[in-house]
């Protein structure tokens, strides 16, 4: 940060304003007192909304006259590079700028006991489940959810100060000027770290690479603090093995191989009515039935996750077992878009094999007839070749794997590409039925060709993906 913003109210500029982040950002200071404006390509719903909302001014596209007059502060989000024209008109007339993780640390973080949700899955899900619990027992807390959970009244909220504060911890870089992991900027009193996987090929070379920040994450937690570690996943318990604090974990199903039982425990889970039913164990003792009503085994982990987070911070048994029962989970994660002729289409941020093989998994549980998987290869990591024999395992699990043309390919060399067509080849091998259409038009009407009554269609993709679900669904009515 290049100056230091005040307490009082000022104007902002946000590069980028239209991402998940910065438009929550665009919220909390609205709520904090601040005029906030923007800049960005073309943006869609539901950021759009939101951002109609919140009242802010948008300017679609960057342009230097943007900044007429000049801003107070320029906020800048870690997708804006060097050649940004408002980004070098700024950095042309020495204005103040900031990243989103750094700002938001300095102008809300400083008073509140910071909740981190950090890991390569499950972020989202957890901080939402962790602010629902908080929010429904009326303690006070604020949040920052990097997504829009169903049940509450927005995806950020500022709090009050000493108050709790729940925020996804993300691995990925800040912004062109600080490379460091962002989840550094939030240094957190208490620290989920889930499972933690090979991810972000673009910056991180392996898994070593990504442990390495991990393992600095954990130890800027003070002594008073306390880590929270998924104890069915080896890397996320190697990179807490050291805290300085106290370490719980969490778990589900048996233990193998003679391994402790986890502090927080769902020995015994069962799918019921679209949902889950486990048995809660927490430091051994039995804690009775529990239920979340969204499927798949991970969302169990993401619930223990959210319980030992928030545990202590005066939430009585019962409170947090209806709020958990009636947390109604986060748009695009496993989202159910619609229903037609029999058929449902399912909307998910899957975008790492991990992933993929557990959102197949979960509507498996809860289809009547097969799953199709489609797939928009979008995320950095996976338009890359490093996990195409992961990625066919994962799809494997579902009866038909429809693999989309990789996103803007020409951004990477031919080299390191991911081939739809090895993919589809490795699952014919299986024995999978498995096609690699041309264009998200052939898919629909394949799509619209094969599936029938009592199907479920698995959409996942971290983008836009062409409006495919509208698609689909007004191709089936």
């Amino acid at each position: 940060m290049s100056r230091t913003p005040t307490d009082t109210p000022i104007r902002y500029h946000l590069l980028g304003i239209g991402g998940t982040a910065m438009a929550s950002l665009a919220g909390l200071l609205e709520q904090l007192g601040h005029e906030v404006q923007g800049s960005d390509g073309p943006i869609y719903p539901p950021m759009s909304d939101v951002l109609a909302d919140l009242g802010a001014t948008v300017f679609e596209g960057y342009d230097a006259a943007n900044l007429d007059p000049a801003p107070d502060m320029l906020v800048v989000g870690n997708a804006i590079p060097r050649g940004n024209p408002e980004l070098e008109a700024a950095l042309d007339r020495d204005l103040p700028y900031a990243s989103m993780p750094a700002l938001l640390s300095r102008v809300l973080l400083q008073d509140r006991t910071r909740l981190v949700v950090s890991g390569t899955h499950g972020k989202t899900t957890t901080t939402a489940m962790a602010a629902s619990l908080l929010h429904a027992a009326g303690k006070g807390a604020g949040w920052l959810v990097g997504g829009l959970p169903l049940g509450l009244p927005a995806n950020h909220h500022i709090g009050r100060p000493g108050q709790p504060f729940v925020i996804e911890g993300d691995e990925y870089d800040t912004a062109y000027f600080d490379k460091a992991a962002k989840f550094f900027h939030y240094r957190p009193h208490r620290l989920v770290v889930g499972g933690v996987e090979f991810d972000h090929a673009d910056i991180y070379a392996d898994l070593d690479a990504i442990e390495l920040q991990f393992r600095r994450l954990v130890n800027i937690v003070p002594r008073t603090g306390r880590v929270i570690a998924c104890a069915d996943d080896a890397a996320a318990m190697r990179v807490t093995e050291r805290p300085h604090c106290d370490r719980l974990t969490f778990g589900v199903g048996p233990r193998k191989g003679g391994a402790p039982e986890p502090d927080f425990w769902a020995p015994e889970t069962a799918s019921n009515d679209g949902g889950i039913e486990f048995e809660l164990r927490i430091r051994g003792g039995d804690r009775g039935l529990w239920r979340i009503a969204m499927p798949g085994a991970f969302n169990v982990r993401n619930a223990l996750a959210a319980l030992a987070l928030t545990e202590g911070l005066g939430l009585s048994d019962d409170d947090t077992r209806a709020a958990l029962a009636a947390f109604r989970g986060v748009r695009r994660r496993l989202e159910l878009r619609g229903e037609r002729r029999g058929i449902r289409v399912y909307d998910d941020f899957a975008h790492h094999p991990t992933a993929i093989a557990g959102a197949i998994e979960a509507i498996t549980d809860v289809t009547e007839g097969r799953v199709i998987a489609v797939l928009e290869p979008r995320s950095w990591t996976l338009r890359r070749r490093v996990f195409e024999s992961e990625l066919a395992g994962a799809l494997a699990r579902a009866e038909v794997a429809v693999v989309a043309p990789v996103y803007r390919p020409e951004k990477l060399s031919q080299d390191v590409l991911m081939n739809p067509d090895r993919v589809v080849s490795m699952l014919a091998r299986r024995g999978r039925e498995a096609h690699a259409p041309d264009s998200t038009d052939e898919i629909v009407s394949l799509v619209l060709r094969i599936a029938e009554p009592g199907d479920s269609v698995l959409i996942m993709s971290n983008g836009g993906f062409d409006g495919i679900y509208t698609r689909l669904l007004d191709g089936l009515n």
